[in-house]
């Protein structure tokens, strides 16, 4: 049987169902590609409403053909960012040098994209809102594939449904893998860092540009996406053990961050003040999942809750985006047990490719040590005298399939 001829089988069946728990990323451009080949989809999401705003994110190599097929390149172009300086700072808030970001992240200047999550998570959402049942404000409370005939979800804003499938795309502290594949600890890979991300008054006067002041075991940045009232702050510090008690608390992570800058210089005492009164705080641990499968029985994971690379990479927007395509394509004409090994196939290579980045060098931006901070330091001096890096190789490691469209 050819595959126009399994295609044209699966069109005289009825649609199969499939259930996504995440709406940020990964969720909506699976969510996108499914509907395409035929699947009625719905997406679960926690939160309330789409999460706009947020830190910037990059969209590079081949996730760059992911949003072109999608129809959303030219606006995810027209929301680029343009990052035009990265400075870094001493202890004393001098400057050891000033870099074009290319040379640091590895991308490629008029190609590869950096953009406001929220403008990400906007234009995918808008590609699928009017095909794709959204129920906010919930999320996956049990799951059951005992029936053998698909999986029994509750929900916990009350009621149950049967899918044919279910895939979690509810990051890296998912949910649905912990359900299914047991506690996050057994894939949890922890490389050393926690961070906090929030707003705040851009009172330097910064555009488009980054600051980043470093300590051993500690950096600050600022980070300017435009000429606009507000930056982006970030810290981050080396941490012994993943601080599990401060995850799900956020007076806790505040505690932590503040008694680990105390008697930090140049302008963190401003970003710790501005920390306490924060409303969009994003606190984690600096990690990655590994994971020896991606599925089990008829639910998969897709993105950081598969194979969460870190931002020391920043790969995780387009790792996301590059399964949700190969996962929906590897579906298209297969059952949920082939397809799902397909997609593990095709995929895991690239996956392993772009994790392995934190092994090139992004970890050494953030040193331990007095004398790690001077090596890194020098390296940053002769960067500033290079031209702008050309894409690593594991941004465009994959070719994207042509898989065959059912609309």
């Amino acid at each position: 049987m050819t595959r126009t001829d399994q295609l044209r089988d699966i069109r005289s069946t009825p649609r199969r169902t499939v259930l996504i728990s995440g709406a940020s990323i990964a969720g909506p451009a699976l969510a996108y590609w499914l509907n395409r080949y035929g699947f009625a989809v719905t997406v679960v999401e926690k939160a309330g409403t789409l999460r706009d705003g947020g830190y910037p994110i990059d969209v590079r190599g081949t996730a760059l053909e992911v949003v072109r097929r999608m129809g959303i390149l030219p606006r995810l172009q027209d929301a680029h960012i343009d990052l035009r300086r990265l400075t870094f700072l001493d202890g004393d808030g001098s400057e050891v040098a000033s870099v074009n970001p290319h040379t640091v992240t590895g991308g490629v200047a008029g190609q590869d994209l950096e953009v406001r999550r929220g403008d990400l998570t906007s234009a995918l959402y808008t590609a699928v809102r009017d095909d794709v049942e959204f129920l906010f404000n919930d999320s996956i409370d049990t799951l059951d594939q005992q029936s053998g005939h698909g999986v029994d979800v509750t929900f916990r804003g009350g009621g149950s449904r049967t899918f044919d499938m279910v895939i979690g795309a509810d990051g890296l502290h998912s949910r649905t893998r912990e359900l299914v594949f047991g506690p996050e600890e057994q894939f949890h890979r922890y490389l050393g860092y926690c961070f906090a991300v929030f707003t705040m008054r851009n009172t330097l006067g910064l555009s488009h540009e980054t600051l980043m002041w470093n300590t051993p075991g500690r950096a600050a940045a600022l980070y300017a996406v435009g000429d606009t009232d507000e930056v982006h702050a970030f810290l981050n510090f080396a941490h012994p053990q993943p601080p599990y008690d401060a995850f799900r608390n956020p007076q806790a992570q505040r505690a932590l961050v503040a008694k680990v800058f105390a008697d930090a210089g140049w302008q963190v005492p401003g970003m710790l003040a501005a920390l306490r009164d924060a409303d969009d705080l994003f606190f984690d641990a600096v990690s990655q999942i590994r994971m020896p499968r991606w599925s089990s029985g008829r639910v998969a994971l897709v993105g950081d809750a598969a194979y969460a690379p870190s931002f020391l990479t920043g790969q995780g927007t387009s790792l996301a985006l590059v399964g949700a395509y190969m996962l929906a394509g590897s579906l298209a004409d297969r059952d949920h047990t082939t397809g799902f090994a397909a997609y593990e196939h095709t995929t895991r290579e690239f996956v392993t490719m772009n994790q392995g980045l934190v092994g090139e060098g992004d970890a050494t931006l953030f040193p331990t040590t007095a004398h790690a901070l001077e090596q890194r330091n020098d390296m940053l001096r002769n960067l500033s005298t290079m031209p702008s890096a050309e894409s690593r190789p594991a941004h465009s490691a994959l070719t994207l399939p042509g898989f065959m469209s059912m609309t």
